[in-house]
């Protein structure tokens, strides 16, 4: 990674000029049996694409608010570093009803509380492979009818401003320049020294222990994450054996 890097989305154009075909996400879902990988090309191509929807289709501009009501999944990781392209604040777990955008996952309860947002709501099934929704829920965007037809590429209408308020989580602001310098600071602690760190993380999203060893830590460090969702339901021979089979070099639990 560069030291110049000041933002989320600096660190993910230096680790797509690096290395886009190594893997960045490795997501498992241990209630469905879901694994998904993304090489930080692939990762990059989504973020691009959703970066354009914010951006176009729901009109956000530099400082609004995008509420994220979602789990620690792969997509939340895309929604993550697109409203760092756009330099929009994504606020994790927060108030709908102080959202300019709200994002939330397909639980009644996630969708009922979203609809206190008054601006766009846009759902996300978290279905395999980044599957629709059978049914769109009322009143919201299907994000997987949404985004394939964004383009590839993102520019945003104005630059970034490192030091601006990028993300909210468990109450605590961060700029981007701050997520980026803590993400350095605290890697390793979390094991990751450097390109070739795999940190498995079972930590929810909710906080920002959770975020940096799920997706800021790795991407700081040019290393890479398995994110397991539903990790209390992996027995211990088994995360023995996704460990070993993953190449595990730290864990998060």
């Amino acid at each position: 990674m560069n030291a110049t890097d000041r933002t989320p989305a600096d660190l993910l154009s230096s680790a797509l000029a690096a290395d886009p075909g190594r893997p960045l996400v490795t997501f498992y879902d241990d209630a469905t049996g879901e694994r998904v990988e993304l090489s930080v090309a692939t990762f990059a191509n989504w973020v691009a694409k959703t970066a354009n929807l914010l951006q176009d289709e729901l009109s956000v501009e530099p400082g609004d608010r995008v509420t994220l009501l979602l789990p620690a999944h792969w997509q939340t990781a895309v929604w993550l570093l697109a409203c760092a392209s756009v330099g929009v604040i994504a606020d994790v777990g927060g108030d709908p009803s102080a959202a300019d955008v709200v994002v939330s996952g397909p639980e009644p309860e996630s969708l009922e509380a979203a609809r206190a947002c008054s601006g766009p709501r846009v759902a996300l099934a978290l279905r395999p492979l980044g599957g629709r929704f059978p049914q769109p829920p009322e009143g919201f965007a299907d994000y997987a009818v949404e985004v394939p037809g964004q383009g590839d590429r993102f520019v945003p209408y104005a630059p970034v401003d490192p030091e601006e308020p990028a993300l909210i989580v468990a109450g605590r602001e961060f700029s981007g320049a701050e997520v980026v310098e803590r993400a350095r600071a605290e890697a390793p602690d979390l094991g990751l020294t450097g390109p070739g760190s795999r940190i498995l993380s079972g930590l929810p999203y909710d906080t920002w222990e959770g975020l940096n060893a799920g997706l800021f830590a790795p991407l700081a460090t040019g290393g890479s994450v398995v994110l397991c969702r539903h990790l209390d339901r992996l027995g211990a021979d088994a995360l023995d054996k996704r460990v070993e089979s993953e190449r595990v070099t730290a864990i998060s639990r």
